[in-house]
């Protein structure tokens, strides 16, 4: 039997399983039909839930620095940022102002970023030389004004006196006091975006992502009339792609001087992804849920496109497929459970399913 070179590089399975694990359970698969090729296993990332684990994984040398912060629901919750080698600090929002936080009922008007700027603040008090922030999964739709309030600005209504949290603070908001922002590192601020919609209209923060956060249509209005006011304070042009991620954190974050990078990208080289998959025999790849979306930035597709590029053979596995890529071998773990639900309540027999009916196929 020939011996084969594998590359799996999967996403996190978002609310079901992490993408180490999810790579894993492919591995074990590979290995109960295959046991002689060589897997590798590179866990992806976008920006989204899992960047810093992606990102310590790849890199032995770096070093976890404990937080507590004020999650989505207001709520302490204990997370860390990650320090790398070079002096770089990550900090995840969707660990610290993530949707995934919020157990029972969601919070479209009052989740907000305070939890992501304490993180980021604490990294900024350890004396990091530079940042790259992770803004996938958030809860909150407050254009990141609770993120620039931890980083020292004022955000004040008529009355002259600080704004409430998340979105409804911001229908209030009339002026912004930024005498005592924070400076960015001495390297900068790199923001790791899974999305490219701009802050306002109908592909903005509100219209698209405010109802996956428990948005009915009266408060998505609100919240767009509401991040209208907000831009109309800072210094930053909303139009631009990305501004819109993260609730509008990703143009808080312009407003602060950082620039917006593609995250898969980004995570990509940070784990070293090209130079695994050259010379792969397969590479493999997956998420959750692989639909249209998955082409516009997403780890799979960047996947996708370093195989393609390496001339390796690539296949998909994901929880749902609502597209089929072109040209791809893709399974659904949802027809080997079953059901979609079947598989997300249990993604690792499945995982590891697929990985042998990929393996049989060698």
């Amino acid at each position: 039997m020939t011996r084969l070179r594998v590359v799996i590089a999967p996403d996190s399975f978002k609310g079901s399983i992490r993408a180490r694990d999810a790579a894993e359970a492919l591995a074990a698969g590979w290995a109960d039909v295959r046991s002689r090729d060589e897997v590798v296993v590179v866990p992806m990332a976008d920006g989204g839930e899992g960047t810093l684990d992606a990102i310590e994984g790849a890199l032995p040398a770096a070093r976890r620095h404990p937080v507590v912060v004020p999650g989505p629901s207001g709520d302490d919750v204990t997370i860390s940022w990650l320090e790398l080698p070079d002096g770089t600090g990550v900090v995840e929002l969707a660990a610290t102002s993530g949707i995934e936080l919020l157990a029972g009922e969601l919070r479209p008007l009052d989740a907000s970023t305070h939890g992501f700027g304490r993180a980021v603040a604490a990294a900024l008090d350890a004396g990091v030389a530079r940042l790259v922030l992770a803004i996938g999964g958030s809860a909150s739709s407050d254009g990141g004004a609770g993120l620039l309030e931890e980083l020292g600005v004022r955000i004040l209504d008529a009355a002259d006196r600080p704004v409430a949290p998340g979105a409804r603070g911001l229908e209030d908001a009339v002026r912004v006091d930024a005498a005592g922002l924070r400076p960015l590192p001495p390297g900068g601020v790199e923001v790791l975006c899974d999305v490219d919609s701009p802050l306002l209209g109908p592909s903005g923060a509100a219209r698209v992502f405010a109802p996956q956060k428990g948005a009915d249509p009266s408060q998505v209005s609100r919240i767009e009339t509401a991040l209208a006011r907000w831009a109309g304070l800072l210094d930053a042009d909303s139009a631009i792609p990305g501004a819109g991620a993260a609730g509008g954190t990703g143009f808080a974050l312009l407003a602060w001087g950082a620039r917006l990078v593609p995250g898969a990208a980004t995570v990509a080289r940070l784990v070293g992804l090209h130079d695994a998959v050259r010379g792969a025999d397969l590479v493999v790849t997956g998420e959750g849920s692989f639909d249209a979306q998955s082409a516009r930035g997403k780890a799979p597709q960047l996947v996708l496109d370093a195989a393609r590029d390496a001339g390796a053979p690539a296949a998909v596995v994901a929880g749902v497929l609502g597209v089929r890529p072109d040209g791809v071998r893709a399974i659904a773990l949802a027809d080997l459970a079953g059901s979609a639900e079947a598989s997300r309540q249990e993604p690792a027999p499945w995982l590891r399913e697929a990985g042998r009916v990929l393996a049989g196929e060698f």
